[in-house]
């Protein structure tokens, strides 16, 4: 038996029963020692019938004090018995299920580290969220049917035989009842699978919806449209909402009927012992003793359909769990890449990237221009290539080292400025210095108490928006990426400040290739190449200036200022040029994003 916190094992992914199996053999002693402290305690809970019986008999009917009173201390130690292997029992199980538990979770937790950058493509956060607190919990549970549930079959067996030996007719009600108690719950269970199934699923689009409204809530107020999500996110937990109704409906409808049924079953079976005793066939002793066997069954008998309800959940739960375990990340085997700088090219919008020079991609639809850059930062599958070799021939550790998609949302994890900036790498305090310079981050330094040793909280929430755009910007640049691939830079910047990185960038990254999308003129009017993508393929290239005399289109998507400062830009006569922005003379204090910003980001 592994330690689950340490080395979680290999999981059987053929299927969810299989994945619950393999549950319960990685503790096979644990598991097996609460198979057997629950079959003892459900057998130990058939002692006190048996032994008032004997009281009744032996000692009450014969008017014997000495044995009444042997029989009632033999019924009391009975009691302390099942009460110490009933607690035992509960612990083991607690430590059966935390640790199928805590398995799941490190596995979840290995797989999403293992899937890496891939992970977002693959599967919602929403989804991951869900999987690592309900699923993990429901599978964890399911393990029960190890202790108690294989008790319950072995007490249900013992009874039996007790009955048998009392009268075969109760003993045959007994065998036959039983089985058909658990004919009536089967469809129920099967309904019970499929409302969880359906539940389960709105259950993780809600919450992948939820954690995009929380990621755009700026966005959506500069737009205008937080009601509208809102009354999205309302509709979908209607929905959600109903779906709970009809599993509590089927899980009601189980509940009751593992409490009726067993409680009419003792009612029948009572009723035919009583009958045999008004005629003689059994003692009264005899009578008692069914009714307290019978009294016991119900337990049994309620644990199997319990333990019934919680495997439909858990098969559920744990499809879920291989789904997203069964997860596969690119490929790390390959070519090392081209030797010297070389093109870059996605065939699927027709982008080309010149080596050592800075591209800008412009889309009136954000997710197109982004969409290139994953394609181009082999994070999706495509033929992008890179000189005469396609991207996903080149083994992915050189594509991580070589090129380095800057993702304007990436997160930051709790640590210290240093930490957060530097990763993985040693800097000294000049490269830090060049790269925050860079990234205009000066203040975010300065404005914090220990500068660089200043605690960053996770994702950066006691950063702000624009802050944190150009945290992640000056980890970009700090790591010196042959290839940066940077998705919106600026978008949560104000003028001044955007005006400055958009100079700096390029002066940073002189002689090397760096593609950015934007929709920026300050940040476009600083690129070597434009790229104009319209439905996600390249309508025109060319620079800036360039092509805000040719594309109509693109100007008006561009522009940003007045029409006199339009017709400028454009390069009509009679109109002067815009005084340039002197990107080193810049150096703001504390830089908020505006509602402009956000909305075009």
């Amino acid at each position: 038996m592994t330690d689950a916190s340490q080395d979680p094992g290999t999981p059987d992914l053929r299927g969810p029963a299989r994945y619950l199996w393999w549950l319960v053999t990685s503790q096979r002693r644990r598991a097996a020692a609460g198979a057997l402290l629950g079959s003892t305690w459900m057998v130990a809970l058939t002692l006190p019938p048996y032994l008032l019986s004997r009281a009744v008999d032996d000692g009450l009917a014969a008017g014997d004090r000495a044995a009444l009173s042997g029989w009632v201390a033999a019924l009391f130690g009975a009691g302390a018995l099942n009460a110490w292997l009933g607690i035992m029992r509960h612990r083991t199980m607690t430590r059966v299920r935390m640790d199928a538990a805590l398995r799941t979770v490190r596995l979840v937790v290995d797989q999403t580290t293992r899937l890496g950058a891939v992970l977002p493509h693959r599967v919602t956060a929403g989804e991951v969220v869900t999987i690592g607190f309900d699923d993990v919990g429901t599978v964890g549970g399911t393990l029960t049917v190890t202790g108690p549930g294989v008790g319950a079959v072995v007490a249900y067996v013992v009874v039996a035989a007790l009955l048998l030996s009392v009268s075969p007719l109760l003993a045959a009600v007994v065998l036959l009842g039983v089985p058909l108690l658990a004919v009536l719950v089967g469809p129920m269970l099967g309904r019970l699978q499929r409302a969880t199934a359906g539940y389960r699923d709105r259950q993780g689009e809600l919450a992948a919806r939820f954690g995009d409204i929380v990621g755009g809530l700026r966005v959506l107020g500069g737009l205008g449209g937080k009601e509208v999500y809102a009354e999205r996110y309302r509709r979908d937990s209607r929905r959600l909402l109903a779906e709970g109704y009809r599993v509590g409906a089927v899980t009601s409808w189980i509940g009751a009927l593992g409490v009726g049924l067993p409680a009419l079953f003792l009612a029948v079976v009572t009723w035919l012992a009583a009958r045999m005793a008004a005629t003689g066939s059994i003692t009264v002793g005899e009578l008692v003793a069914v009714y307290g066997y019978v009294a016991v069954l119900v337990v049994p008998v309620a644990f199997l359909i319990q333990s019934g309800s919680d495997i439909s959940r858990g098969l559920v739960a744990a499809r879920r769990v291989i789904r997203f375990l069964a997860l596969e990340p690119r490929s790390t085997d390959g070519a090392d890449g081209p030797d010297a700088p070389s093109v870059l090219r996605d065939p699927a919008s027709g982008v080309e990237v010149a080596p050592g020079r800075l591209t800008a991609l412009v889309s009136a639809r954000p997710a197109e221009a982004a969409a290139v850059l994953d394609r181009l930062g082999r994070f999706v599958d495509s033929a992008a290539t890179w000189g005469a070799a396609r991207l996903d021939g080149i083994a992915l550790p050189r594509i991580r080292e070589r090129i380095l998609v800057a993702d304007n949302d990436a997160d930051l994890f709790a640590g210290t400025l240093r930490e957060v900036v530097t990763g993985r790498r040693d800097r000294d305090d000049e490269e830090i210095d060049r790269a925050v310079r860079a990234a205009v981050a000066q203040d975010v330094v300065l404005g914090l108490p220990d500068g660089l040793e200043a605690a960053v909280e996770a994702r950066g929430r006691n950063l702000s928006g624009g802050q944190r755009q150009r945290v992640r910007l000056a980890r970009a640049l700090l790591a010196e990426p042959e290839v940066l691939l940077a998705t919106e830079p600026t978008s949560a910047l104000d003028a001044h400040t955007e005006a400055a990185v958009a100079g700096r960038l390029r002066a940073a990254r002189a002689g090397r290739t760096t593609v950015v999308t934007s929709t920026s003129p300050l940040l476009l009017d600083q690129a070597d190449t434009v790229c104009y993508l319209v439905d996600g393929r390249v309508a025109a290239v060319g620079g800036h200036r360039e092509l805000l005399r040719r594309r109509p289109d693109y100007r008006r998507l561009v522009a940003r200022d007045t029409d006199d400062e339009r017709d400028a830009l454009a390069g009509e006569p009679g109109a002067a040029e815009p005084e340039a922005v002197e990107p080193e003379a810049v150096e703001p204090e504390a830089v908020e994003p505006s509602a402009q910003a956000e909305v075009n980001r």
